[in-house]
């Protein structure tokens, strides 16, 4: 519950303290007197956007705080998963705005994000505004309502989070169709490359052995008469070296240096003998036919380089390579594909098991809901309502489970209930709504709960009703309920009763709360009924009112 609420220097609040009491409170006030004022505080502390011209004017900074106390296990597992300090079932939550436009929030005096900050003020406190009543509209809403007299939040959880997994599977099996599909539109063509590439039957290196052999063989002529002169030129030389080494050997005794040079004349020969061996090995024949098969096998070679733009053989084998992957991939696609549709099916299979767990437990609460608000609205004025919660089955799972939800609504007996926009008028929305809240306090454990001016639009006694029904929302509930109210009625159910007031000097005015008294609850009830000329006759019908209560 909010224990206590501090504001400095927001809008038209310079300092306010104030402390919160347990039970149902109401807080009064002439019209401008700052009850927007202190609710729009409270709303940047919750989290809402806020700017400099939230400042009071000439202050640098503003700062709205607000203490806490009996935290449920919710809040308390929120501090948990966020490593947040959390003593005694207490916290303390804070923003500051800077005239520089810094914003800064605070939990338990530790800096937070906003987000988290916003996650947090969900917990403690629903400020329920005129313009929530649209959420009864609302099917997210109305399904909300549905779960939460369910009782069903862990079936829920863990349907969402089986839905999730379906989904995600079902995802990219839709993506690995469509892979398989578009790979199917390929496979002839891929098909096709590969095997005018397997046929050529290509091998690394050969390209540059075969245009060796073509130059050789393009020069056939030129390469055997080459070979034939040179030999002819060696054959004389042989013949001269060995008619000086025959020479020198007839005088290798009269001169010494003449045994080395036979040798060395030998040798010359010896080496002059193996180049014509080797020149008669590699003599060139031309041979046309081998020529245009070599010129046939490059001509193909150039051709598969042009068509896929490729440089050398290499480059065509490993586009083979590629190509020959992609089939494997587009074969192995089929298996991935039939894999991935079991498990979408298993998945789906049991997310659906446990929506018709949550199926279920709908069903029963919405005949609750039903009993319970016919019961409940009957004294505010609708002693025929009618209140029917309608699950329309889905065709398919969806993120809330195979049902939609859709409150339908009557007043009047001679007509058939329907949807609650169609049919409902603005009092009569106020009331299903405060009726709903009231019905949920009683199903699981809300925070505090600020109706801001939820009686607009009804009548005196009706409002006497809606302030009993906010009254046993407080005790029936534990909860701690505040009703913002114009309404004398409803401000004298108050366990509690708080005024808001401005104050005017010469030069600016101020807002100001105060905690009422016994004889001041009176005085002020007594305004609220006759205006600022406080008769006896008002006087006496507030203590009549207050006694009442």
């Amino acid at each position: 519950m909010l224990s206590n609420l501090n504001i400095q220097n927001y809008a038209l609040i310079e300092d306010l303290h104030i402390d919160f009491q347990s039970g149902f409170s109401v807080i009064t006030g002439e019209t401008g007197a700052g009850k927007s004022i202190m609710l729009g505080a409270l709303g940047i502390l919750l989290g809402n956007r806020a700017d400099t011209t939230a400042i009071t004017p000439g202050a640098k900074r503003c700062v709205v705080e607000a203490t806490f106390s009996q935290l449920d296990d919710k809040a308390a597992t929120f501090f948990e998963e966020n490593d947040l300090d959390f003593d005694d079932g207490e916290c303390i939550i804070r923003r500051e705005l800077t005239d520089s436009g810094k914003s800064r929030a605070f939990i338990n005096d530790t800096p937070v994000a906003l987000a988290q900050l916003k996650e947090l003020g969900n917990m403690l406190i629903d400020i329920h505004s005129q313009h929530q009543n649209l959420l009864l509209n609302n099917t997210d809403f109305q399904m909300n309502v549905l779960d939460s007299v369910a009782g069903d939040d862990e079936t829920l959880a863990t349907y969402r989070a089986e839905y999730a997994q379906y989904q995600s599977a079902l995802r990219e099996l839709q993506q690995l169709e469509r892979d398989v599909e578009e790979n199917r539109e390929r496979l002839d063509f891929i098909e096709f490359q590969h095997h005018e590439l397997e046929s050529a039957a290509l091998t690394d290196g050969e390209q540059e052995e075969l245009e060796q052999e073509q130059l050789i063989l393009e020069n056939a002529e030129s390469i055997k008469q080459a070979v034939f002169d040179a030999q002819q030129a060696l054959g004389n030389t042989t013949e001269n070296i060995h008619s000086a080494s025959h020479g020198l050997e007839k005088i290798a005794a009269l001169l010494p240096a003449a045994a080395e040079i036979i040798e060395r004349l030998d040798s010359c020969a010896i080496e002059l003998d193996d180049i014509d061996q080797t020149l008669t090995a590699n003599d060139i024949s031309y041979d046309p036919q081998r020529l245009e098969t070599v010129n046939e096998r490059l001509d193909t070679i150039y051709s598969l380089q042009k068509k896929y733009h490729k440089a050398n053989v290499g480059e065509l084998l490993a586009l083979q390579a590629q190509l020959q992957a992609q089939l494997n991939n587009i074969v192995n696609h089929e298996e991935v594909v039939a894999k991935k549709r079991k498990q979408c099916e298993a998945l789906h299979s049991k997310a659906s098991d446990t929506a018709d767990k949550l199926s279920t437990a709908r069903h029963e609460a919405a005949t609750k809901i039903e009993q319970e608000l016919t019961i409940r609205l009957q004294p505010l004025g609708m002693p025929y309502v009618n209140f029917v919660v309608e699950l329309i089955p889905l065709d398919e799972l969806a993120g809330n489970g195979q049902e939609k939800v859709r409150f339908l609504f009557s007043a009047n007996k001679s007509m058939p209930p329907r949807s609650l926009e169609k049919i409902a008028s603005g009092g009569e929305i106020a009331r299903v709504m405060l009726t709903l809240k009231a019905m949920l306090s009683t199903h699981k454990q809300l925070p505090t709960i600020i109706f801001d001016e939820i009686d607009t639009g009804v009548s005196g006694r009706m409002a006497n009703e809606m302030a009993i029904v906010m009254q046993q929302c407080a005790s029936e509930s534990h909860a701690q309920v505040i009703s913002i109210t114009h309404n004398p009625q409803i401000a004298a159910r108050g366990d509690h009763h708080y005024r808001i007031y401005k104050e005017d000097s010469a030069h600016s005015a101020t807002t100001h709360m105060q905690l009422l008294n016994a004889e001041q609850r009176v005085e002020e009830i007594a305004k609220m009924l006759s205006g600022s000329n406080v008769s006896e006759a008002a006087i006496s019908n507030a203590r009549n009112l207050l006694k009442g209560r």
